[in-house]
């Protein structure tokens, strides 16, 4: 895969061979979700060159992707003046871009640069201003996934169907990288189910308190799962006192894995717990099994969010609730219990030959 920083050299490619760019520039968990976006672009446009304009952070993510053709670093250019920064978006004699999250800056500067074909959702102004090809749908009171609003911007493209999710997932094109420390390879017991536990969400997600997690590891057995809780360096107190100082055995590998060494560890393991963030959904696009934990309050309920993958479950109350909408804590998300996990996990595990011996 090419890096638009280093690549200069550029051929002007035919109508049959579009360049599209898909921006899409905020967290992990977001852009897995895009994901799909560029593998259903080159089924219905089998020569399309396909860029991805992302974060640093997000880049060993969508370089995993086998549709993307390049992936175009958005926070290099977004500390260019302001010529420059047009320039940057010009060099990529892109045919379409797609804003995928809108972001008015990145509306302008394509506008600027001239990029042919500019398409944008009809619930920001801007894109009014700014995109040439605005497609009619709401985010916020749509009963449709992510995924499958995403999907909806390829209308411009002539792509008009509304895709199933177990069609959407066929068209992630993931390959986990093989990277992993020998280390951390080294502490997967090939004996035992190696669950994740990761417990933080750095505020993205109403999340699961930490106790509960704790509680859960209590409640699975020892001789069939092998523990790991990952997080940030910054979660690593909360997850030492909250859980390791409860349960020894659990590793702890909060803070100690770079993005992609994280992936490559999800990869190695069979499954996952956590809360509405970035780890799940890589855990659920590998085909790990993977349980959400969601609060039931629209937009953040899993028919919006939940987890994509072929061995993808959630757990969320089957209630509507406004009550913790302004709050931080949420009654709704705290009542899914510990034993309401475990037994998940049992259920989901027990259904798989390929681990029925484990368990």
């Amino acid at each position: 895969m090419k890096s638009s920083e280093n690549y200069t050299k550029r051929k002007k490619i035919n109508k049959r061979n579009p360049r599209i760019l898909i921006s899409r520039t905020d967290n992990i968990g977001d852009v897995i979700l895009a994901l799909p976006m560029a593998g259903t672009i080159k089924k219905a446009i089998p020569g399309a060159y396909i860029m991805f304009l992302g974060k640093t952070y997000t880049r060993d993510i969508i370089e995993m992707s086998e549709y993307i053709d390049e992936f175009v670093n958005w926070d290099t250019i977004k500390d260019q003046d302001h010529q420059s920064q047009i320039q940057s978006f010009k060099n990529l004699h892109a045919d379409y871009i797609i804003h995928a999250l809108p972001v008015r800056q990145i509306a302008h500067l394509a506008e600027k640069a001239g990029i042919r074909k500019r398409i944008g959702a009809s619930g920001r102004i801007y894109h009014w201003k700014y995109c040439n090809k605005v497609i009619f749908f709401t985010r916020r009171r749509s009963n449709l996934h992510e995924a499958q609003l995403n999907l909806k911007l390829l209308r411009a493209l002539g792509v008009k169907r509304t895709f199933a999710l177990h069609d959407i997932i066929k068209n992630y094109g993931i390959t986990p990288p093989n990277i992993l420390p020998d280390e951390y390879r080294e502490q997967i017991d090939n004996t035992k189910f190696n669950l994740i536990l990761h417990p933080k969400s750095k505020g993205s997600a109403r999340e699961w308190q930490i106790n509960n997690y704790a509680e859960l590891i209590g409640l699975l057995p020892k001789d069939k799962f092998k523990i790991f809780v990952t997080g940030t360096e910054q979660d690593n107190d909360i997850i030492q006192s909250g859980i390791i100082n409860k349960h020894p055995e659990v590793v702890n590998l909060a803070g100690k894995l770079s993005l992609i060494e994280l992936i490559s560890f999800i990869a190695n393991t069979e499954g996952l717990v956590a809360c509405s963030t970035g780890p799940l959904h890589i855990a659920a696009a590998l085909g790990k099994f993977t349980v959400g934990i969601f609060p039931p309050i629209r937009p953040m309920h899993p028919g919006r969010w939940a987890p994509l993958g072929m061995n993808a479950s959630v757990l969320v109350l089957n209630k509507k609730c406004n009550k913790c909408r302004h709050t931080k804590q949420c009654e709704c998300i705290q009542s899914i219990t510990p034993e309401m996990v475990k037994n998940k996990l049992m259920e989901i595990f027990k259904s798989d030959p390929a681990v029925v011996d484990i368990i």
